[in-house]
């Protein structure tokens, strides 16, 4: 009886062990996906490592509903280790989060070898990038250094609403492929 106990409790310590560390991060530092676009603007203020000057740092575009924030640190903020970044929202909602980190103070092998240690290896892995995934966030580190985080659920979305179909080439492409 004792024994069942004890390694029941060693189960369930493995099992929130293993989620625990594979959980990925739903943004960087305050900057989460699924912030709204003002809460998002506020989390930027906060952080320096962005760079955000305010609102000459959004553009918008009404025609499709979305808006992004782009910010670039050469000038705000020259120490740190984002040198850009992009916020995308969609139903003002943030929704990708890209930041291209700075060549100059952080490689690409220790990003990697950090998101492996807190994350597990990638899920998919390719010369040009890396991908962990989890039910609710994708993150991506591509060549030459940028990571990114993006909202599964609401880019699932976005692709199966979209209404645009493959070009001639893009089809050529396939069929090609499919021949092998």
């Amino acid at each position: 009886m004792r024994f069942t106990a004890r390694t029941n409790i060693i189960k369930a310590f493995l099992v929130f062990s293993a989620l625990s560390a594979f959980a990925l991060p739903a943004g960087f530092g305050k900057v989460k996906l699924g912030m709204s676009f003002e809460d998002a603007k506020s989390a930027l203020k906060s952080d320096s490592q962005f760079g955000y000057r305010g609102d000459r740092d959004v553009s918008l575009s009404p025609s499709d509903g979305e808006s992004v924030i782009e910010t670039d640190t050469r000038i705000t903020a020259p120490y740190s280790y984002i040198s850009k970044s992009w916020l995308q929202f969609s139903d003002k909602k943030l929704y990708v989060l890209t930041m291209n980190l700075n060549e100059e103070r952080v490689d690409y092998y220790s990003v990697f070898s950090k998101l492996c240690e807190k994350y597990g290896n990638p899920s998919e892995i390719s010369p040009k990038k890396s991908v962990w995934r989890d039910s609710s966030v994708i993150m991506s580190l591509e060549k030459p250094l940028t990571l990114r985080f993006i909202d599964s659920s609401a880019f699932k979305g976005k692709n199966e609403s979209s209404s645009v179909s493959k070009s001639a080439s893009e089809q050529m492409k396939g069929q090609f492929l499919d021949s092998f």
